[in-house]
């Protein structure tokens, strides 16, 4: 198929944490402070409104939805139209809460930066907190270069998280209790800075990359599969989705940071591809 991109959404201040569900792509816009849902006619609907800026987004097995509350660092729950804490993560993260994964028993993992970025704070490791269903936090992995993007497999078994400022996807087994073990790097990506990722049915990750000018589908071990480009724009999330997971959703903007809020230029953009997603989300 060729590279060729469609948009499907415009006008965002910057688009995040895109997520396939019950035939709709749920997705955050940081700077409205909103999490959207947009329909294949492009049609958008306000989901939730989430004042310390929303990021990733899951769902638990009852079918309630959890929201990365970014600033004050707090996993929400969205159930019967009104928000609640899930769990607060100010204990364990070091800088803004950022992308998540919820596995099929309703633990949530949840990223964050580390540090400050926007008071100048110094890069400095992260760790990954696992939200278990009834709001137990737990430091389920430690030392992470900025950790981002998460995937599981569709076993269940591994996890897969790019770490933005490592330039890498690092694996991690997953036991049965949630806890992660066996760390190991999936693939290096020198010069890349790996933002949100999804996994397809042959075993491929595709990554966005914040600061380049293309997305990418790599495999295990670090072999660059495809690229497409993007010309001035970047790429910081993806989403295979559509009724047979072959429509590649990615969310673009012409920079990052609250700076690029006013010009609205965040974009949902798709192509179609032709191995399905696979996993989670």
């Amino acid at each position: 198929m060729a590279d060729r991109l469609e948009t499907l959404v415009t006008d965002l201040t910057f688009a995040e944490g895109p997520r396939w569900h019950d035939g709709r792509l749920f997705f955050s816009d940081f700077y409205s402070h909103r999490v959207l849902a947009a329909g294949l006619d492009g049609r958008v609907e306000t989901i939730a409104e989430v004042a310390a800026q929303p990021s990733g987004l899951g769902w638990m097995p009852d079918g309630s939805m959890l929201l990365v509350s970014m600033l004050d660092r707090r996993l929400l729950r969205l159930e019967h139209g009104r928000l609640r804490v899930h769990a607060d993560l100010s204990a364990v993260a070091g800088g803004p809460c950022n992308d998540m994964v919820v596995d099929s028993q309703g633990r949530a993992y949840v990223g964050n930066f580390g540090f400050d970025r926007a008071t100048g704070e110094s890069e400095r490791p992260a760790c990954v907190a696992r939200v278990d269903p009834d709001g137990k936090v737990t430091r389920a992995a430690e030392d992470l270069k900025f950790p981002n993007g998460t995937i599981i497999t569709p076993d269940g078994r591994t996890m897969v998280i790019a770490e933005t400022l490592g330039a890498r996807l690092t694996a991690f087994d997953i036991a049965p209790d949630g806890t992660l073990s066996n760390r190991r790097v999936f693939a290096q990506l020198d010069g890349v800075f790996p933002d949100g990722i999804c996994l397809d049915a042959e075993g491929a990750i595709w990554v966005t990359d914040a600061r380049g000018d293309s997305f990418m589908r790599v495999f295990q071990g670090g072999r660059i599969d495809r690229k497409v480009g993007l010309g001035a724009r970047h790429s910081y999330a993806c989403m295979l989705g559509g009724e047979d997971r072959r429509t590649l959703f990615v969310c673009t903007n012409v920079g990052s940071g609250a700076e690029v809020a006013n010009q609205r230029e965040g974009r949902i953009e798709f192509m179609r591809v032709e191995v399905p997603g696979a996993g989670l989300p």
